[in-house]
């Protein structure tokens, strides 16, 4: 067999769906396996895995992925990862921590920049520099000021696992994966349970990297229009230095129960006497082995039809209850060794958790037993088959996600490409279906209703809890104290120095000239652009852009907000969700949602506020995002024109099911999304921009939610008429603007099917609102239930003559990544 660099072709595999050819090696020397994919996609994506399963719960594969990039051997300074940050073209940089694995990619779409993206990335977890300092900095370390002071625990990743364990929907996610996982590596937090984080010992954590990050135990994956016997020349560099050797990180097979399983535990809440505190609930389900692809894509389309939209019949009968404020779990949990399912309620009282887990099966057992509605199989069928086809990665590159699509089955030492090639398997599906139409009722049999390997978990609201773990805390460390002599203390505190004496210490400029830097000769010397046609339809301003997009249509409809008076603000959003997700004059909800799945690839409503550059004026949008294949845009405009010109708004019970939801989700962000929360508040001080975003976002947004839930109850007349305003105010093509994404050859059809539905909506003299603005204190403090604590600070610089030029953005990311790095973060 042909030997390339190092490596012997395993497999080679078109896959047309994605445009991409794909070679499968396997390293002679040492069994490292490397997918390569190569396409025409320039943003070009590298990663490398390990399999790190964790035996307890000390965060030690978390804190290892922090360390690995905290300097190597051809790269000796304290953070090899910050330094890229400030000079790198790169489009993805960073590392993850999973339950089973560790992660580090990378992507650029510079060739220069991605090449020496891997070289660092490779140095870093081949060759770290793992020094007692770095695992004191990066997991947890005593720090002590002085040896009469108190003791304390510090560290990069305790820190961040405290903020975590702060948040209610963490703690319900972990609890829930460790109820169906109680005798494996799942049982465990891979990221690391602050309680159990300082067990974790220097001698342990080199112990785990010797282990585990080895060229035997490696995923290698590339992706993009980089030269494929280059990429096996660049890893076999490092790889030839290596031996294969046994590695035992194995995934085990969690063993069935024989009956379903019950827990309940407490959560972190604030005082009850300001914000009377709920629980939350699950039911959990472990299903199977990682499974072929037509039963992974079909229960993808199982959990759409359960829960995948708000007239899904699962979510339905949740929401409609009563018993609870929003969906709470994750849904199907696919990408471990074995598949697993979890819903539930959150906003629950305690007393009720037996009729919600009765609920759960009594409806999923009606489901069984009387089939489901054809309709919202056709529309999870649609949706699953056009997210495939679309590939949409978020703010991820595709090759990323596509890598971590890969990992699902090759992780475990199955085929790497068996869910990236998609058409055979779904075109087994729908022959399946066409064949049975009961197929997923079986798959509910199957999964749910005859699987005894469930467990309830129970979530209870706890004021205390936080106090309890405080004094916990300091008590462990009193008697840790306690128990050092006068010398060890002194030990300490002069380690405490030292930490911070090496954090502050700048690297020394020999150190800092190993970091690979990009020329002027590797850049592009032009700029590229995205084409654009300024177009006018019926008086309705249109942006065109005229790109590939593999046959699927993309429309932002916008709707000018400054239309509205201020104190329709925090309505916005919620009317936004109320045109897609309240019906029709000629549909019920649940249709209309069955017919927006049916037909497109989604309509989402996005607010939208900006500042002008150099002004003080504003601009501010309710944009509906939508989305279809070419061939069903009329379906599309269809449904856009019967929601703006027939919504019913006056569904007094949807309207306040929609507004609990917002509020609970709105709540839960306060946690792990904190610094968000801070950056919208203080920026609401400087610009109606920033004031209308926290008005419809921030936590005046979630003040308002508490009030409106009361005044629905009490005043539904008069909600109602404002919510009917709006759409009067709003749904003016005059006062509208459309954006468009489509290839050049379908554009001319698009176009006709807009100019006609421009024409059917309404069209008046628009007038815009300056809103009065009044920004909260330049000085508050709030509280929230959490471990860690969140502060911004900030200033207008527009007040004191600033105009907007580039050289703004080389200051922040100076900020961002040096200054502001080394001082908070370390």
């Amino acid at each position: 067999m042909t030997i390339i660099h190092g490596f012997q072709l395993q497999r080679e595999q078109s896959i047309r769906e994605l445009k991409t050819h794909a070679r499968f090696y396997r390293h002679a020397k040492t069994g490292a396996e490397l997918l390569s994919l190569s396409n025409e996609d320039e943003n070009k994506v590298f990663g490398i895995t390990f399999r790190t399963p964790p035996s307890d719960s000390t965060g030690i594969a978390h804190i290892l992925e922090h360390s690995v990039l905290c300097g190597s051997r051809k790269y000796p300074v304290k953070e090899p990862f910050v330094e890229l940050l400030k000079g790198s073209l790169q489009t993805f940089l960073n590392a993850f921590t999973f339950p089973d694995k560790t992660c580090y990619p990378v992507a650029s779409q510079n060739l220069q920049d991605f090449y020496n993206l891997i070289d660092v990335y490779l140095d870093a977890v081949f060759y770290p520099r793992l020094t007692s300092f770095v695992f004191q900095q990066e997991g947890w370390h005593y720090e002590l000021e002085n040896p009469d002071g108190p003791l304390s625990y510090k560290g990069v990743v305790f820190n961040e696992m405290k903020g975590a364990y702060s948040s209610p929907d963490n703690v319900l996610s972990e609890k829930s994966l460790q109820s169906l996982f109680p005798d494996n590596t799942y049982g465990f937090d891979s990221g690391g349970n602050p309680k159990h984080i300082p067990d974790l010992t220097f001698e342990q954590f080199l112990t785990f990297h010797r282990k585990y990050y080895h060229p035997s135990n490696a995923r290698i994956y590339f992706y993009g229009d980089d030269n494929h016997e280059e990429r096996l020349r660049l890893v076999n560099a490092y790889l030839m230095d290596f031996d294969a050797i046994e590695i035992d990180s194995a995934i085990p097979i969690q063993a069935s129960f024989e009956k379903s399983r019950r827990f309940v535990h407490s959560f972190m809440v604030g005082n009850e006497e300001t914000a009377p505190a709920k629980g939350m609930i699950t039911l959990n389900w472990l299903m199977s082995e990682t499974m072929d692809p037509k039963t992974n894509f079909s229960l993808r389309m199982l959990e759409y039809i359960l829960l995948g939209m708000p007239a899904s019949p699962l979510r339905k009968a949740l929401i409609d209850s009563g018993l609870g404020e929003d969906i709470a779990g994750e849904g199907l949990g696919s990408e471990l060794r074995q598949v697993y399912f979890s819903t539930g309620l959150k906003g629950i009282e305690i007393e009720n958790s037996e009729a919600i887990e009765a609920l759960i099966i009594e409806t999923l057992t009606t489901l069984a037993e009387k089939g489901i509605d054809p309709r919202t199989v056709e529309a999870a069928a649609n949706t699953i088959e056009f997210r495939l086809r679309e590939n949409n990665s978020g703010h991820f590159p595709q090759g990323l996600h596509l890598m971590l699509r890969s990992l699902t089955t090759w992780l475990y030492d199955s085929d790497p490409l068996a869910l990236l090639a998609f058409e055979a398997p779904l075109g087994k599906i729908k022959s399946g279906l066409q064949a049975n139409s009961a197929v997923f009722q079986e798959m509910i049999y199957r999964f749910f209703l005859n699987n005894p390997h469930r467990t309830t978990l129970i979530l209870k609201p706890d004021p205390a809890l936080g106090e309890r773990d405080e004094a916990a805390e300091k008590d462990r460390l009193a008697k840790t104290r306690a128990g050092m002599s006068p010398d060890q203390l002194g030990e300490v505190a002069d380690n405490t120095i030292k930490l911070k004496r090496l954090q502050e210490t700048p690297d020394a400029p020999d150190a800092l000239a190993t970091i690979p830097v990009l020329k002027l000769a590797d850049l592009e010397r032009e700029n590229k652009t995205i084409p654009l046609a300024h177009l006018d339809r019926q008086g309705t301003p249109i942006l065109f852009h005229g790109l590939f997009t593999n046959g699927i249509a993309y429309l932002d409809m916008g709707f000018n907000i400054h239309t509205l008076p201020d104190k329709y603000l925090p309505y916005v959003p919620l009317f936004g969700r109320a045109l897609v997700e309240m019906g029709t004059e000629k549909e019920d909800f649940v249709t209309l949602t069955q017919r927006i799945s049916r037909k497109t690839g989604g309509i989402r409503p996005q607010s939208f506020t900006s500042t002008v550059i150099n002004s003080r004026q504003s601009a501010a949008w309710l944009f509906l995002r939508a989305k279809a294949m070419v061939n069903k845009t009329e379906s599309l405009m269809d449904i856009l024109r019967d929601i703006l010109l027939t919504v019913r708004l006056d569904n007094k019970e949807r309207f306040r099911q929609m507004v609990l939801e917002e509020k609970a989700r709105a709540e839960q962000k306060l946690v792990p999304a904190g610094h968000q929360m801070v950056n919208l508040r203080l920026k609401a001080h400087f610009g109606e921009a920033h004031w209308a975003a926290e008005q419809m976002g921030g936590i005046s947004y979630l003040f308002f939610l508490r009030e409106l839930i009361d005044r629905i109850e009490k005043n539904w007349p008069d909600v109602h008429i404002v919510l009917e305003d709006i759409r009067r105010l709003l749904v003016n093509r005059k006062a509208m603007i459309l954006n468009v994404t489509l290839d050049q050859e379908s554009w001319p059809g698009f176009e006709r099917q807009i100019h006609k539905s421009l024409g059917s909506l309404p069209e008046a003299p628009v007038v815009l609102t300056d809103w009065a603005t009044k920004g909260p204190p330049h000085f508050e403090g709030m509280t929230i239930p959490s471990q860690v604590n969140y502060v911004g600070k900030g200033a207008n610089l527009y007040e004191l003559g600033y105009r907007f030029h580039g050289s703004a953005l080389v200051i922040t990311r100076y900020l961002r990544n040096s200054y502001l790095w080394d001082r908070i973060r370390v």
